[in-house]
């Protein structure tokens, strides 16, 4: 199969790489939004398992959720304001929202831009890992790790949360893509190390500043993310990719502040700036990232 694509004319693939990547996105769309709230249904029902309380049970379930299946497949998707269900041609990637002018076509309710911009993002990832890494297992490989760094950094915003679902998958394809030499510039056993310093270096951090102030300066998935950031890159990675995310996390934070857009609690989630720093290494090299700075 890949000496067929090998044989595909680099811009072709590089354009197919891009609509694949389009369609991707559209469907990262969905997890974005549904996965959480099938997380919250999990822990309504594992709630009324434990209390034996149906009533209050019912009153945790996720809001805008109807009785029923509810998946990333089932039910189809929906106007959020009115319930039109959207039909096959106003789903396609970035063309469908250009055409109906970001509006819903039964209420004309505003369809949010950044649908169209995970699109964009995806696709545009996706062409580059066809452009740097050709008609590869390689290519296929990065082109999976950013579309879930993709939909972390997104839900994590939203949410606050990084849900194992897709942390410790992408953990483990690290290594096994380091185990299968997919990825020749880190080895299995750069990987390994990386997976388990970047774990540890969060979670050493996380309990200092909580004995220190009594307060949680970030969540568990954020143990995990960096972990798996370890596996993809190696632990020499792990200080320019934390330097990075740490240094505008605290500009985009203080911007913030003086703005008054941080949420209840004064705290942004640190994911979307690790993700952003694992898609900067992936792109530039992570040294790039210590070079960039001077150091």
């Amino acid at each position: 199969m890949l000496e067929v694509l090998e044989a595909v004319p680099p811009q072709v693939l590089l354009v197919c790489a891009g609509v694949i990547g389009l369609l991707v996105g559209s469907f990262l769309n969905v997890v974005i939004y549904r996965l959480p709230k099938m997380m919250e249904q999990q822990w309504a029902a594992e709630y009324a398992q434990f209390s034996g309380n149906q009533g209050e049970a019912a009153d945790l379930k996720a809001p805008n959720i109807t009785l029923g299946a509810f998946n990333l497949m089932t039910p189809r998707s929906r106007c959020s304001a009115c319930g039109h269900s959207i039909r096959w041609y106003e789903n396609i990637p970035v063309v469908s929202y250009l055409f109906l002018r970001g509006k819903c076509s039964a209420c004309g309710s505003r369809i949010g831009v950044r649908y169209p911009m995970v699109e964009l993002a995806t696709g545009s990832l996706f062409a580059f890992s066809a452009w740097q890494w050709g008609a590869s297992i390689t290519a296929v490989a990065w082109c999976g790790f950013s579309a879930a760094l993709l939909a972390l950094a997104m839900i994590d915003w939203d949410t606050t949360l990084l849900p194992d679902d897709i942390t410790l998958p992408l953990m483990w394809a690290g290594l096994m893509v380091a185990a299968l030499n997919w990825n020749p510039a880190v080895r299995l056993v750069d990987s390994l190390w990386g997976a388990v310093a970047g774990y540890l270096s969060l979670w050493l951090v996380y309990w200092g500043f909580k004995l220190v102030t009594g307060k949680e300066g970030m969540g568990y998935g954020d143990f995990k993310l960096f972990a798996a950031l370890g596996a993809w890159f190696g632990w020499t990675a792990l200080v320019p990719m934390i330097l990075m995310a740490s240094v505008i996390g605290a500009l985009i934070g203080i911007g913030m502040k003086f703005t008054s857009g941080l949420r209840e609690g004064g705290y942004i989630p640190f994911g979307p700036f690790l993700a952003g720093a694992g898609l900067t290494a992936m792109v530039f090299g992570p040294q790039s990232i210590l070079r960039f700075a001077g150091l």
